[in-house]
């Protein structure tokens, strides 16, 4: 939690002056006791109105002027606090987007939804308060002692006795609390990770009919939070009780020797009841000192949670020079990508993915790869963009290796259309240009043309101004899936990774579009990862997976003769189409 404070650098003013005003607040506040001790004393005892009268007067400047200060505190606490967490969560949303798919997967989607909205919310809690009270309690708690031993030292003894029994409780309590809210926010992300998979998958839970054991997964999530919260609210709940009992004991005791002083002419009514007063203000502050502390506890679970996410670092650094060039290259022109003994493992797993692949792709080549589902196709071509790292072995782009590039500068170079087609809430136009800001109509158009989408935008209504559904509801899957190619194809990459991105067009419009893409003017190298082999016979290059590793390198023809399990897929395929 301690390094996220950096981020009030940009408020120090504010930081100062808000624990200032409420200091100077409290400062008047110790004063009102020994003003409605000499209007006892002095006006009442001696019936001089005018001395009253001319106290109150007083009163209520004290009044004007602490509400004065209080409401300037509270300007300058909200406006650290509000700054400090809109600089914290751009901060986290900026770490979150370099993440890579590997510390993505590891983290968890609710999890970070959590940090970033409630977890932070708690944090600026935290912060507004801690700059209001968090010095002004201990003062008022320190100042009301001192000011009780200018009254009376004997009497005075009382809040010696009285104060640290009460820190003892209160202190202790927080210490106990901090770990048991974490427990509360790990149980808050179980919930929403839930609550999250039954709002994404719900058309399937219906199609399955599961919506009673979703139901029932819930409840036991959403119980399971209840209770913890129950325990910690039972046990911070003991704060206030604990307090007002120690603090009502000592007022009693101070009462009592109070009032055999007064007997024996030691005290006066009015130094009594400025004692109970202060004793009251104690009461009063250590309750809000409490309350503080539950927030407190609260923001600093939070904080170390948020801190946990900034502390992750992907799995290797960006623009690291590792190799200036690929060793070995055969032909005479610069291979755009050489895989040179790759293997991937994910995070937790127990084998390889990706085992030893070894090829070499011309500029403008075409590239099939096909395997059996989990045989690897989608874990290679993301290695490409860097979604995930090697974990061993190396990779190169035009001669040099990935990682000597910054993920920027590589993804610019790289067009992918992932298997799950994801379009946001927008114009078409607005979709399609997340591939490049800055592109024209007629590129747009040209892009529609090329992935085949261009016959069904021009029958909605609008054209490209035709609005899109959050996720592209309103639209079928095989609309989805033109228009995200659409996307990668209008920023003319060096690079086309199509992972499974066509299995929603019929072969027909597969067929254009794969003539299209070959047809572009500035010819990209294209990887296309598909389940038919229909869709990738005509590639340069066909890539047979099986388990991780390749079982089969060559075109069409070469591996109907050399690749049985290349040869097993396409014969069931084309036996499939004829019957």
């Amino acid at each position: 939690m301690r390094k996220l404070l950096v981020y009030l650098k940009d408020y120090r003013k504010e930081s100062v002056l808000a624990p200032l005003f409420k200091m100077l607040e409290a400062l008047f506040e110790l004063f009102v006791p020994l003003v409605v001790a000499a209007i006892i004393d002095t006006g009442i005892r001696q019936g001089e109105k005018d001395f009253v009268v001319k106290m109150c007067f007083l009163l209520a400047l004290l009044a004007v002027i602490g509400l004065t200060c209080s409401i300037t505190a509270q300007y300058f606490a909200a406006k650290a606090a509000v700054g400090f967490t809109t600089k914290l969560r751009q901060v986290l949303f900026h770490h979150i987007q370099n993440l890579s798919f590997t510390e993505m997967d590891t983290v968890g989607t609710s999890t970070l939804i959590t940090r970033i909205t409630s977890d932070m919310n708690q944090v600026q809690s935290g912060v507004n308060l801690v700059l209001r009270l968090f010095l002004r309690s201990p003062f008022i708690v320190f100042g009301a002692m001192i000011m009780a031993f200018t009254i009376d030292v004997k009497s005075a003894l009382v809040f010696v006795v009285t104060i640290p029994l009460l820190s003892v409780v209160v202190f202790g309590i927080m210490l106990i609390s901090i770990p048991l809210y974490k427990k509360v926010q790990e149980n808050l992300d179980r919930v929403l990770r839930v609550t999250r998979e039954n709002l994404t998958g719900v058309r399937v839970i219906r199609a399955f009919n599961k919506e009673e054991e979703e139901m029932a997964r819930f409840e036991e999530q959403n119980q399971s939070l209840t209770n913890v919260q129950k325990f910690v609210g039972r046990f911070s709940g003991l704060m206030n009780p604990v307090t007002y009992v120690i603090v009502n004991g000592g007022i009693i005791a101070l009462i009592w020797s109070g009032a055999l002083r007064v007997d024996v002419g030691i005290l006066t009514q009015g130094a009594v009841v400025a004692l109970v007063n202060y004793m009251s203000q104690i009461l009063v502050e250590l309750i809000k000192l409490a309350n503080l502390i539950i927030t407190v506890t609260k923001a600093v679970a939070c904080g170390n949670r948020i801190q946990g996410v900034l502390d992750m670092e992907a799995a290797k650094e960006s623009g690291k020079e590792d190799r200036e060039s690929a060793p070995d290259l055969t032909g005479t022109e610069m291979p755009a990508v050489v895989f040179e003994q790759v293997s991937l493992t994910y995070q937790g797993a127990g084998a390889r993915s990706l085992s030893n692949l070894s090829f070499q792709v011309q500029p403008g080549e075409t590239v099939g790869i096909i395997g059996g589902t989990g045989s690897g196709k989608s874990s290679l071509v993301n290695l490409i963009p860097r979604f995930y790292h090697a974990t061993e072995g190396h990779i190169f782009l035009n001669g040099k290796e990935i990682e000597g590039y910054s993920v920027e500068a590589l993804r610019e170079k790289i067009g992918v259309v992932l298997q799950k087609t994801v379009l946001f809430k927008g114009t078409i136009r607005d979709n399609v240009r997340w591939g490049k800001k800055d592109a024209s109509d007629e590129e747009i158009e040209e892009a529609l043309c090329i992935s085949q989408a261009k016959e069904f935008v021009e029958q909605k209504a609008g054209g490209l101004d035709f609005f899109v559904e959050q996720g592209g509801k309103n639209l079928s899957g095989g609309q989805r899936q033109r228009l995200t190619i659409a996307r990668a194809v209008v920023k003319k990459p060096e690079i086309l990774i199509l992972d499974d991105s066509a299995s929603a067009l019929d072969f027909a419009t597969d067929a254009r579009l794969r003539i299209a893409i070959r047809q572009m003017k500035h010819r990209p190298t294209v990887f296309i990862v598909s389940q038919r082999a229909a869709s990738i016979q005509y590639a340069d290059h066909i890539i047979v997976l099986e388990d991780g590793k390749a079982v089969g390198m060559g075109t069409h023809s070469e591996l109907l003769e050399n690749c049985t399990v290349y040869e097993e897929i396409y014969r069931s395929q084309m036996q499939g189409e004829v019957q």
